[in-house]
C-alpha cells in the first residue's frame, strides 16, 4: 500500500521570506476492525501493516494469543453505520476495513456497545465501560523468560531478563535511527522490540503510538513468537496505561519510554511485574516499577 505519506502544498516563511513548496505529510486514515464479520473498533492509523495491527489489537483485548487461533484476515468493502466517511465511498474497497476470522473453537467475545470502541491517534482506546474492563487478564505471567529471538512462542520460561542501564540509554537513538518514514515527515511515533543486549529486532511506525505497538505484537503473533518474554519494548512517546497493558498482554517484561508514564501505567506495572522506565534520555531515566530486572550497581534507597 502506497499511502504511508502524502504530498501537500505549504507556504513557507523563513526570516520574513515567503515561498511555496511541497511538503511530505504522514498519512492518517480510519481503519475499521471487524471480528467474524461484526464491527469491533475503529482506529485512526497510518496505512500499512493493517493485518498485523488488527491482530495485535486483538492480542491486547485478550481475544488472540497464538497464531493457530487466527484463521484469516482480509480487506473488505462497505461502511458501517457511525464509521467515518472515509471508511468507504460508494461501497468501493478503500482498504480501510479489515475482517478478522477466528479459528474454529476460539471463543468469540461478546461485542456490545461497551466494547464497540473508537480509538484515535492520540489517546488510544476510549469509551471503555470501566477501568476493570481494560484490565484484561494476561495469558502469560511476566516470569522473566528469555527465549530465542523475539520470544519463546510457548510458555515464556527460561533465564531471567536482566538489562544494563547503559544498554537502555542507547535504545532511543537506535530507535530513532531506524525510523525511515519519520525522516521524511517528522510526524510518526515508533515502537521497537530489542533484545536485553540492545539489538533491534523489529520496528513499526504509526501516527498513533498504540498502533505502532499493535503492529509489532501482531507481527509476532502471526509468526508464532508470543509471548515476547525475551524482549524490551521501546516507545518514542509517553507510556500510557494502554501501552503498559499491551506489553503485559504480549508477555513483554520491560517497557521503556522517552517521556512520562501515567499513574495508571505505573499502577499496572507494579501489579503485573512489568519493568517500567520513563524519561529515558541519554544516561538519565526514571524507573517506576520492576527495578529487579535492571543491573543496578548502587543501592536503591530513599523515598
Amino acid at each position: 500500500m502506497g499511502r504511508v505519506t502524502e504530498r501537500r502544498r505549504v507556504i513557507r516563511i523563513r526570516d520574513g521570506a515567503v515561498s511555496t513548496r511541497p511538503d511530505t505529510l504522514v498519512a492518517e486514515e480510519p481503519l475499521e476492525i471487524r471480528l467474524n464479520g461484526k464491527p469491533l473498533a475503529i482506529t485512526m492509523r497510518t496505512p500499512g501493516d493493517d493485518f498485523a495491527l488488527a491482530a495485535g489489537f486483538l492480542v491486547s483485548e485478550g481475544v488472540l494469543g497464538r497464531a493457530d487461533e487466527l484463521a484469516n484476515i482480509v480487506y473488505c468493502a462497505g461502511a458501517t453505520r457511525g464509521a467515518p466517511p472515509a471508511v468507504a465511498e460508494g461501497g468501493s474497497n478503500t482498504y480501510n476495513v479489515v475482517d478478522v476470522s477466528l479459528a474454529p473453537g476460539v471463543p468469540v467475545p461478546d461485542i456490545t456497545l461497551e466494547r464497540n470502541v473508537y480509538t484515535t491517534s492520540s489517546c488510544g482506546l476510549c469509551g471503555k465501560a470501566s477501568l476493570d474492563a481494560v484490565r484484561t487478564t494476561a495469558r502469560w505471567p511476566l516470569a522473566d523468560g528469555l527465549g530465542d529471538g523475539l520470544g519463546d512462542g510457548a510458555d515464556g520460561g527460561g533465564s531471567p531478563v536482566r538489562i544494563e542501564p547503559e544498554t537502555l540509554s542507547v535504545l532511543p537513538d537506535r530507535l530513532r535511527a531506524a525510523q525511515r518514514v519519520f525522516d521524511r515527515t517528522g510526524g510518526l511515533h515508533a515502537a521497537g522490540l530489542f533484545t536485553p543486549d540492545g539489538e533491534l529486532l523489529d520496528l513499526r511506525e504509526d501516527v498513533g503510538r498504540h498502533n505502532a505497538v499493535d503492529k509489532l505484537v501482531g507481527r509476532a503473533l502471526q509468526q508464532g513468537l508470543l509471548p515476547l518474554s525475551g524482549s524490551v519494548l521501546m516507545v518514542s512517546g509517553r507510556a500510557s496505561f494502554e501501552l503498559a497493558q499491551k506489553a503485559v498482554m504480549a508477555g513483554i517484561p520491560v517497557l521503556a519510554a522517552v517521556s512520562a508514564p501515567s499513574s495508571l501505567a505505573v499502577d499496572l506495572a507494579a501489579e503485573t511485574g512489568l519493568t517500567l522506565v520513563g524519561f529515558l534520555r541519554g544516561t538519565s531515566m526514571n524507573v517506576y516499577a520492576g527495578e529487579q530486572r535492571l543491573a543496578l550497581r548502587t543501592a536503591v534507597g530513599g523515598t
